[in-house]
């Protein structure tokens, strides 16, 4: 196989076999093919597209270039979850303690964010003293404790989507439907589990801009998972908008806290509920998702879904209780943004805000950049709220902030309001399964 027959043959829309898959993406991670041949291979790929049997064998190449994590030791049924990305979405750290509440295992692999927010560990860290490095050994045996455990990935899972997802990034070819559920998948499946649920973003904050788009990768992520007998299913969910009120690190801990305690941001709540309960019926401990979705719901008024996170938080380290958590200070808050007039509030452009609070310090345009856990933003109004001229709107924290009144100028463009009333934004719009 050589690099420029794939090229060529990508090029006119023709199939690749499993092989000179299997060849490409091990000559890669050896290092024996060069970046720009394969950059020119992924836009070969993302103006013809692979098929199924193509995305197929790709998943299984980039699965197969790796370490597969073997959790058999782990007693109760293991449930994960995944995003495809968006502003304000700290599902996890709520939808996590529920289910180990309800008494399913929920064993997180995670990584950091790169872009216009922190990850998962990102958040985790700005918690003093929580380590997010575990050995396997530990892990297992957190999970089997309290059945609960977000950690770093601690093997060498999937080599190759990772040196094929940053040079993606660096050729724009990362919104491609087959190149995604193809990096998602494979990471997926290094890691057992008993079943799935992934969350497809749909609007302008997300990679799939519309429910056409959404549909098509919700659709190859479930026949994927299906075909490495796993229990998997998606739902389609908005980005019209922040999912959370909170963007950033600690700011999105303490709303993840807030949530676990009964307050804090509604459609925050309301997805973790939602796709928790779907978990529970695909796993087979409920058959009807609104009797599990009260369940879950019963763990958040009982408290014990917040003593879960508070024993995850001590078994890795973590130096303070959620309370103390709530306590800790962000960084300064550096301005608020008010309504410009009397009525509602119509749009708040995601994708901004989560620039926004980059800029602030809450991302990274690298991976050698440093995070300010302490900055970021906090809406005190979603879409479709009533609004009077003059009321807090959005509040920016951070620290010597060099283009300060760009970012705000920016953010104020973000926001868009309506002298009649705004219907909120749908949650869900779709869910898909095998």
């Amino acid at each position: 196989m050589h690099i420029n027959e794939l090229i060529e043959k990508k090029k006119h829309g023709e199939a690749l076999t499993e092989k000179e898959i299997q060849d490409w993406i091990e000559a890669y991670v050896q290092g024996e093919v060069p970046d720009y041949q394969v950059s020119a291979l992924l836009m070969a790929i993302y103006f013809q597209g692979l098929d199924d049997q193509e995305t197929y064998f790709l998943t299984k190449a980039l699965l197969e270039s790796g370490d597969q994590v073997d959790l058999g030791e782990i007693k109760k049924k293991k449930v994960d979850k995944h995003s495809t990305g968006g502003v304000g979405d700290t599902i996890s750290l709520v939808l996590g303690p529920l289910l180990a509440a309800r008494g399913l295992a929920f064993a997180k692999m995670s990584g950091r964010g790169l872009g216009h927010t922190g990850g998962t560990l990102d958040k985790l860290e700005a918690i003093d003293g929580f380590s997010v490095e575990e050995s396997k050994e530990d892990f297992i045996d957190q999970v089997n404790r309290i059945g609960l455990a977000i950690v770093g990935q601690t093997a060498n899972i999937t080599p190759g989507d990772k040196k094929l997802y940053s040079l993606r990034d660096a050729t724009e070819t990362v919104d491609q439907s087959s190149l995604i559920a193809a990096s998602i998948i494979s990471k997926k499946m290094a890691i057992e589990s008993d079943a799935l649920i992934l969350d497809v973003k749909m609007g302008e904050g997300a990679f799939m801009k519309n429910l056409e788009e959404a549909q098509e990768l919700a659709e190859k992520l479930v026949d994927l998972g299906g075909k490495f007998g796993r229990k998997v299913m998606a739902v389609i969910s908005s980005m019209e908008e922040p999912l959370s009120k909170a963007i950033g690190n600690l700011i999105e801990v303490q709303e993840a806290i807030k949530v676990l305690q009964g307050k804090g941001s509604e459609d925050l709540r309301d997805l973790a509920l939602s796709l928790g309960a779907k978990l529970l019926v695909l796993t087979g401990e409920e058959e009807d998702e609104d009797r599990a979705r009260q369940e879950l719901l019963g763990e958040i008024t009982s408290g014990h879904a917040l003593e879960k996170f508070a024993a995850m938080v001590k078994a890795q380290g973590g130096q303070l209780t959620p309370e103390e958590i709530l306590e800790k200070s962000l960084s300064p808050k550096i301005y608020t943004i008010r309504a410009r007039e009397d009525g509602w509030l119509e749009k708040i452009h995601a994708l901004s805000l989560g620039e926004g609070a980059r800029r602030l310090g809450a991302g990274r345009l690298s991976m050698e950049d440093v995070i300010d856990p302490g900055a970021g933003l906090y809406l005190h109004k979603k879409v479709g709220d009533p609004v009077k001229k003059g009321e807090p709107i959005l509040d920016l924290y951070g620290k010597n902030v060099e283009d300060l009144e760009d970012v705000i100028q920016d953010l104020e463009g973000a926001l868009a309001y309506s002298k009649s009333p705004v219907e909120k934004p749908t949650l869900i719009y779709r869910e898909v399964k095998a």
